[in-house]
């Protein structure tokens, strides 16, 4: 009887502490739209402290502008993200798909960074070189002027 009781007290135990920490938002945003939203915020906050005055230019706050192209509100989309959080393992993979997605176009942008370092060299190689003459008129040391000479000229006239 004892074992009975401690089983069905373990199994309540089990079972009442499964309940989940943050309710499902009535309008959830879907994961995959979650990721691709994460992702462009992501993108928009390394331009941002890369170059600073490349997005000063924007009128418009960079988040915003993500938030409206995936037609989403800042409380929508605030709400699947705490959401999205109280779950860590499903949080994580969804970093590591950005992860991923980020990693993809840093060797995309290395690469075209390569390629254009290798067009300006072969450029530079074909340009033709301008020869600077040593022997130019401008550093050819002039004649010596006698300033005795110059006075006595003066003196004469």
């Amino acid at each position: 009887m004892k074992n009975f009781v401690f089983i069905i007290l373990v199994l309540f135990l089990s079972v009442s502490c499964k309940k989940e920490l943050v309710k499902e938002p009535k309008r959830l945003i879907e994961k995959g739209k979650m990721i691709d939203i994460m992702y462009d915020l992501s993108l928009m906050d390394a331009m941002k402290y890369q170059n600073p005055l490349s997005l000063d230019s924007i009128d418009a706050d960079p988040k915003k502008f993500v938030l409206k192209k995936y037609k989403v509100d800042s409380l929508q989309f605030a709400q699947s993200n705490i959401y999205y959080a109280a779950d860590y393992d499903t949080y994580k993979d969804m970093f590591d798909e950005i992860s991923k997605r980020l990693a993809v176009q840093q060797r995309a942008a290395d690469s075209v960074v390569k390629i254009e370092e290798k067009k300006a060299a072969k450029a530079a190689a074909k340009k033709p070189k301008v020869k600077t003459n040593v022997n130019d008129s401008i550093t050819k040391p002039s004649r010596r002027i006698n300033i005795d000479s110059i006075r006595r000229t003066r003196q004469i006239r």
